[in-house]
């Protein structure tokens, strides 16, 4: 080989990257996934747990199909709910989307 063939190999293996960091970009994607939607979803669900592992008679809750209701009796899996006067319901534990605060407190931005 000639000094010119050997200098254009040598410039072409020289400005080619690493093969690792052809992966920056995905490895950057997963964490700006990770921060954005896994992570602030697994705190949500967290809470809830923890809410639902806390429910107790007298709680207002808002069910999954969009009722209110005060709850009447807690058990392991179901929970009854009053919806009206006279109106109770059998909901299961997991259709609870939301404890509501009772509508005497104020809220954590007042």
């Amino acid at each position: 080989m000639t000094a010119p063939t050997l200098s254009l190999l040598a410039s072409a293996a020289a400005g080619s990257p690493p093969a690792w960091i052809s992966f920056l970009p995905l490895l950057g994607m997963f964490v700006i996934f990770w921060f954005l939607i896994l992570r602030p979803q697994m705190k949500r669900q967290k809470d809830l747990q923890s809410k639902l592992g806390g429910l107790k008679k007298g709680d207002q809750v808002l069910t999954a199909g969009g009722f209110l209701g005060k709850v009447i009796k807690v058990d392991e899996h179901y929970v009854d709910v009053e919806l009206a006067p006279n109106v109770r319901v059998k909901a299961v534990k997991s259709t609870i989307a939301d404890v509501v605060p009772p509508a005497g407190s104020n809220a954590a931005n007042d």
